[in-house]
Parts: C-alpha cells; sequence; structure tokens
C-alpha cells in the first residue's frame, strides 16, 4: 500500500436539524436532532480512514481551547505534532433541512492560520515519498493556500503524488478564486471535484466535457474525478479513457461531509492499486452507505478485491 495523507481543514460541527421552513427572527425552534463531531474537509476524510482500517498521516492545525483539545484526542497519536494557534477553534453551526440540503454558519476561528510550517511540522516528505496527498480546504487555510507553491515544490521533491478539494469558496467561484484553483490543478496528479464546481471551473454545461477541459490544464497523466451524488461518479483517467459509475439508490438521511468520505474511499482504493473504476465504486458505495446511516456507517475494513460490489 502506498503511503497517504490529507492536509487541511479540521474543525467542530454541530448538526442541528431538521428545521423548515428557516426560523423568523426573534423565535426559538425546537429540532429532533444534534450532533457535535469532527468536522471540516480533512477531519471528516480522516474519520472515514479510520473507519475504513486505512493507515494515514494527516496534517492540520487546532485553536487554544477546549475544542482544540477535543480534536485532538479525536486523532490520538496521529495528532500529537498538530500545532496550537492563540485563537479559538473554527466551529461550524449546520442546520439540516428535511430536503437533504443544508445552511453553514461558520467561524474563521483557528483555520486561516495553519501554515506551510504546520505542515511540515507533522509530514515527513522521505515517508510519504511515491504516495498521496490530498490537499483539501484551500479557501479557509489562508496561510498556507498563500504557500501553496512552495507546498507543490515540496511535494514535487518527495514524488509525492498531489489530490485537491478545495472546498466551496466563501464569496463563491469568482473569476479570482477560478483562476487560483485552475493553477493550483495545474501542478496536481488528481481532481476530485463535485459536478458544479467541474462545470464552473471548466465553464462547460457537460460534466464529462468540462473534467477534460480541467484534465488539459492538469499535469501529464492527470485524473479528474467528478462526484455527481445521486448520479454516480465519472472520471477521465490518466489515458484519457472515460468511466462513469452510477450510484444506488439510499434513503438519503445526512449528506454532511458526503464528497469527503468520497474521497477517503477513492484514495483508500487507489493507493491499494485498483483499477480506475473500482476506485469509483468503492468511493460510491462507501459514501453511499454513509448518507444513508444514523449513527454513521462506514462498512468497515473494505475487501478491496471484492471492492467493486455492493457489501451487506
Amino acid at each position: 500500500m502506498r503511503p497517504l495523507a490529507v492536509i487541511g481543514n479540521v474543525n467542530v460541527d454541530l448538526i442541528v436539524g431538521p428545521v423548515a421552513p428557516w426560523p423568523k427572527a426573534g423565535t426559538e425552534t425546537v429540532v429532533d436532532h444534534d450532533d457535535l463531531r469532527v468536522g471540516g474537509q480533512a477531519g471528516n476524510t480522516a474519520l472515514a480512514w479510520q473507519a475504513l482500517d486505512i493507515d494515514f498521516e494527516i496534517a492540520a492545525n487546532i485553536g487554544d481551547d477546549q475544542f482544540g483539545r477535543w480534536l485532538r484526542e479525536a486523532f490520538g497519536d496521529r495528532a500529537q505534532k498538530w500545532p496550537v494557534c492563540p485563537e479559538g477553534t473554527t466551529l461550524s453551526v449546520g442546520m439540516t433541512h428535511p430536503d437533504g440540503e443544508r445552511t453553514f454558519f461558520t467561524t474563521r476561528g483557528h483555520l486561516p492560520r495553519f501554515s506551510l510550517a504546520d505542515v511540515l511540522a507533522v509530514l515527513d516528505g522521505n515517508r510519504l515519498s511515491g504516495g498521496y496527498a490530498l490537499l483539501c480546504g484551500s479557501f479557509l487555510t489562508d496561510d498556507l493556500t498563500r504557500d501553496y507553491d512552495a507546498f507543490f515544490d515540496w511535494a514535487e521533491a518527495h514524488r509525492i503524488a498531489v489530490a485537491l478539494d478545495t472546498g466551496w469558496p466563501i464569496d463563491g467561484w469568482t473569476e479570482a478564486n477560478c483562476a487560483a484553483a485552475r493553477n493550483w490543478l495545474s501542478r496536481c496528479e488528481l481532481a476530485l471535484f463535485n459536478e458544479v464546481e467541474t462545470t464552473t471551473l471548466a465553464g462547460l454545461a457537460s460534466p464529462a466535457e468540462a473534467a477534460r477541459k480541467i484534465r488539459d490544464g492538469m499535469r501529464n497523466g492527470a485524473t479528474v474525478v467528478v462526484k455527481r451524488g445521486p448520479d454516480g461518479a465519472i472520471a477521465i483517467g490518466s489515458d484519457g479513457k472515460f468511466i462513469e459509475v452510477p450510484a444506488p439508490s439510499v434513503t438519503v438521511i445526512d449528506t454532511i461531509g458526503a464528497g469527503d468520505v468520497f474521497n477517503a474511499a477513492f484514495l483508500a482504493a487507489l493507493v491499494q492499486e485498483q483499477s480506475l473504476e473500482d476506485c469509483l465504486s468503492t468511493a460510491i458505495q462507501v459514501a453511499s452507505r454513509a448518507i444513508s446511516t444514523l449513527p454513521r456507517d462506514y462498512g468497515g475494513p473494505i475487501q478491496f478485491e471484492d471492492a467493486a460490489h455492493e457489501r451487506a
């Protein structure tokens, strides 16, 4: 198995709901469900890897408060070198709605202070050589994002393939944000974006055509994966071949972090040398199970030789 790491945003999620319609100002609404849990793209990915019994490393930072200590405890030895910044830990409050959508309110907190120095204090480039590093939360980690060029130089020097999932920009996909994402993708071996992000970045309505256009701007032999929710996923592989895998029909309970779970399962299969089609199948099956269970269930360790088949 090739080495695997995730780099990016770990924060606290407080999920409440369902809420419909939107509450009026000055009122109080009683909801049926609440869940305080580890969140953020990097956090969600790492939780899935833990549940799938995948060996990995995670580079993140935490705030100097009880939430920061709680996040460190959630990842045990893997988090012992996480830097602590003086700001409070980033907190994201998510309200779920009956139609499966959600609304988030997020504090700035500690995430903008996550830096390249923090990454290098946690990860050993020689140990990760020949593996994959998932870079995520790009529009929240201000200090690190400013040093992405240096990060890519470091990864390239250690023969670490970079997978990118930027997450949704706080101010939307402005032309400046699109240009920044395209620039980062030019140095990546793998793109893991959802359908709206893919078509927006490429300026094309067709997800398949948009994926090809994005791949044209990436490193030679790059792979582009487009997550399409209930429609499954598509990919343009390193050989330029188009692959499409449908998703099973499930009763959706909680979609928060679904894309991150997909990323985790996809990379878990990829580092074990599975085919691109099997990587997609694995990712779809694990994510589908996660969003349709409460408490969330990832299905446990995967037998990758049977990854293309849904597990009981």
